[in-house]
């Protein structure tokens, strides 16, 4: 569904006028245009598929499968839906191939898709599991997102330093022992 520029433009010099501004000000009369043109992009994940990325999968043979799958550090932006305003953080994603394993940017792509609409932090980290779980069906799936929120950070409670952990996962690496051994691998940052 493509963005509606005019609607938010519209919108947002009604917001402006609002809160007591001149939208039509030297300042702000960009304002409108900037922000709709912002908001195709954060919100460019509404309607898309997040599964279509992991379409293209290789096949592994009997000597490939049973190891660890593990992507950390990937960088990613989303907005939380409670304030309109933005988070941001790092997911670390984990799976254990049965037959097959997609492109490790795939799965980044797949989690940009998550990300670029109205968001929660746990919804994004369990929609992202369940992805996974479906597209490439492993005997497990994790992923860890941490991030900062700006409606932490910048309103409320004024934490700045402070990061939200979500942690969701499928299958095999649900089981306790084994989910340790992988939040260990994520912590320690070596292999």
């Amino acid at each position: 569904m493509p963005i509606d520029g005019p609607r938010i433009e519209a919108a947002v010099t009604e917001l402006l006028s609002a809160i007591g501004e001149d939208p039509a000000r030297p300042g702000l009369a960009g304002t409108p245009r900037h922000v709709a043109d912002a908001f195709a992009e954060f919100f460019s994940g509404v309607g898309g598929d997040p599964a279509a990325p992991l379409g293209d999968t290789v096949a592994l043979d009997a000597q490939q499968t049973g190891e660890l799958v593990m992507l950390r550090d990937i960088a990613f932006r989303s907005i939380c839906e409670h304030h309109l305003l933005p988070f941001s953080g790092v997911a670390h994603l984990a799976y254990l191939p049965v037959d097959r394993a997609v492109g490790l940017g795939r799965l980044v792509q797949s989690l940009e898709v998550l990300a670029a609409r109205p968001q929660l932090q746990e919804r994004l980290g369990d929609e992202l599991a369940e992805t996974i779980d479906a597209a490439l069906a492993p005997r497990g799936v994790l992923v860890v997102l941490d991030a900062r929120h700006e409606c932490v950070a910048a309103r409320g409670p004024r934490q700045s330093g402070a990061t939200t952990v979500t942690v969701a996962a499928r299958g095999e690496l649900a089981e306790p022992a084994t989910q340790a051994g992988v939040l260990a691998l994520i912590g320690g940052g070596t292999a």
